[in-house]
């Protein structure tokens, strides 16, 4: 399926050329239409183009004029007036035959579609732009690593203490139970390892006491857990990390408490308490709580208490760890899907307009992300959190794609094992999930190949495959994120077996090193066409995939296969300056250049592969 002919716009400064735009401002917006011969799946020159926008919710047009014509692409401008906070646009197309069709972020089409999917472009200010597009490592801190002050710690009686070579506990009851020690000192004492991938986010899961080692059942938010190294601990790590340039995050529940948390038990013990409006309560002393976990009592987010402790001015959980003198940079919010919603109630959008207004005072140029495991775009319009994971846009595609049929958890799905789809299928629904989504809250969303709540990638995929992963996660838009093992190749069946310890010094457990491979990926990204470039898909078929990332003159073609493939794409359809024999800037496989008979470029890969190409 040949897609680079479409036309085509997106968010990025190569379309939006003014970048952000207030409230009741106008942004020039721009869009291109191929203008070559109708052959061979090429769509017919466009005579005019009209942006639709929708303003206090009536439909309106306006005509673009014609730019000019640049490399046999015609270019068209219109004046985007942002009348609400969130504009909404699209725009009609006429061919040259006198047909009609329809662009939108999903695409193009030859019918009137639904609003859904139009492109998006939120007046309210973006994410920090030192996290747009940067590298991420995510850190489960029980099994990273352990300092020398670790072994002096006592195990806590709910743990089932283990070796840091031992085997994990992935189902039964001691699973949330078994406990390796890792602590932030020793997080700290590896630094240079992360530095060497070119990290420049470090996102640790939970850091405060609890009865697990998981940590998202915490018993309060205002203290870290003296496993860790206490207070003392995190501030010795932040101020390490930011000497070395990387930022930290942290990870809050604002769905649910553990069910030792002071706030519940003073709620628990007295039902008169101030504490007990912070949860859903019946008459009969039961409780709602997490998917029916007795332990994970769920928050009542009409409570103005609640709000007031949690979320709600300087002195809030929300200010408290980003201020001095523990100076996190942001949050990753837990289940941020599923916050203020149980049944008829629904506070999620004011929750996160909270949590965003508390942060940003506190901290103006904090990131903060949040947790939604299916269809997330609806939650995230610019106005509470910058970003979201990318599971529905990405990981999970990824996996159907890259699937070897081995039975692993995929996201909770019945199904024994990803469906194997075809590249268009994955393409179909990354465009499609990905679509209503401002592109500021693209750059800002994580594109995780797996994390500590997933089977590891190097489990689910052919041989091969996570290598492929990784460079589709650092060359697509959004914040490339690495969890802890991926560059061992670390493999695990669900969420739990894969929060393996770290091998540091024990080759026989590397599955496969993937070091320089993430080594080269993280300096690859330092690119700015691969931080906040354009994305213009130009082909994908069952086995393989192509696009460009552009910006500012500058051009990545980046080209994946996972099997033998030999495509060929059209004369005109690459940019000017790709020739056979034009080195790679990074390649794992075999994956080579070519020209075909027609003047085209020959793509040929001898099995799992995938490459990418800096062309000025």
């Amino acid at each position: 399926m040949s897609l680079g002919f479409e036309a085509h716009h997106d968010g990025s400064p190569l379309y939006l050329p003014d970048g952000p735009v207030p409230l009741g401002g106008t942004a020039r917006v721009r869009m291109r239409s191929w203008r070559g011969a109708h052959d061979g799946g090429r769509p017919a020159a466009v005579e005019r183009v009209w942006l639709r926008t929708v303003e206090d919710g009536e439909p309106r047009f306006a005509e673009a004029r014609h730019l000019g014509v640049e490399s046999r692409w015609d270019w068209w401008e219109a004046e985007l007036h942002a009348v609400n906070p969130l504009a909404r646009y699209r725009f009609l197309l006429r061919e040259a035959h006198g047909s009609v069709a329809w662009l939108n972020a999903a695409g193009m089409h030859a019918q009137d579609v639904p609003d859904a999917q139009d492109f998006r472009l939120s007046t309210v200010g973006a994410g920090p732009d030192w996290a747009a597009g940067a590298v991420m490592y995510q850190v489960f801190p029980d099994r990273f690593a352990r300092s020398a002050a670790a072994d002096g710690r006592p195990a806590p009686d709910w743990a089932v203490p283990a070796e840091w070579d031992a085997g994990v506990e992935y189902r039964g009851p001691d699973t949330p139970l078994q406990f390796f020690g890792g602590d932030l000192d020793g997080v700290r004492e590896r630094l240079d390892h992360l530095v060497g991938l070119g990290v420049e986010i470090l996102y640790l899961t939970p850091f405060f006491p609890s009865a697990s080692n998981h940590r998202y059942n915490a018993e309060s938010f205002r203290r870290v857990d003296p496993l860790l190294g206490g207070d003392e601990a995190l501030i010795r790590l932040v101020q390490a990390c930011h000497e070395r340039g990387i930022r930290v995050i942290g990870d809050l529940t604002t769905n649910h408490t553990g069910d030792t948390h002071e706030w519940f038990r003073t709620a628990l013990a007295d039902p008169g308490a101030a504490d007990r409006s912070f949860y859903y309560f019946a008459p009969d002393g039961s409780y709602e709580s997490w998917w029916g976990v007795p332990s994970l009592p769920k928050l009542d987010w009409a409570s103005d208490g609640l709000r007031r402790e949690f979320v709600e001015g300087p002195k809030s959980v929300v200010a408290h760890w980003l201020a001095e003198p523990f100076r996190l940079d942001g949050w990753r919010v837990d289940v941020g899907n599923m916050t203020g919603r149980l049944g008829t109630a629904d506070w999620n959008r004011e929750v996160g307009a909270l949590v965003r207004q508390t942060a940003l005072e506190t901290r103006p140029d904090a990131l903060l992300v949040a947790e939604s495991t299916n269809d997330a775009a609806p939650d995230f319009q610019g106005d509470t959190y910058h970003g979201s994971m990318s599971y529905a846009s990405f990981t999970r595609p990824l996996w159907a794609w890259l699937t070897d049929g081995t039975a692993v958890n995929f996201f909770g799905s019945p199904l024994p094992c990803p469906p194997r789809i075809p590249a268009s299928q994955f393409v179909a629904e990354y465009r499609a999930f990905a679509a209503a989504y401002p592109w500021t809250a693209r750059l800002h969303s994580l594109v995780a190949i797996d994390t500590h709540d997933t089977a590891r990638a190097a489990t689910a995929m052919i041989p091969g495959g996570q290598a492929v992963a990784a460079v589709l996660s650092f060359t697509l838009p959004g914040m490339p994120t690495v969890f802890a093992g991926d560059e061992f190749g670390l493999e695990g069946m669900n969420g739990e077996h894969s929060r393996t310890p770290m091998p540091w010094d024990e080759p026989e457990r590397v599955a496969q090193d993937l070091r320089s491979l993430y080594t080269a990926l993280g300096a690859l990204r330092r690119e700015p066409v691969l931080r906040t470039g354009s994305l213009r898909w130009l082909h994908a078929d069952g086995d393989t995939l192509a696009f460009v990332r552009e910006l500012d003159g500058t051009t990545a073609l980046v080209v994946a296969a996972r099997d033998e493939a030999d495509v060929v794409l059209p004369p005109g359809l690459l940019p000017v300056g790709l020739a056979p024999g034009t080195e790679a800037a990074l390649a794992v496989g075999r994956l080579g250049l070519g020209t075909s008979d027609d003047g085209g470029t020959r793509l040929r890969a001898a099995g799992t592969a995938a490459a990418v190409w800096l062309l000025s």
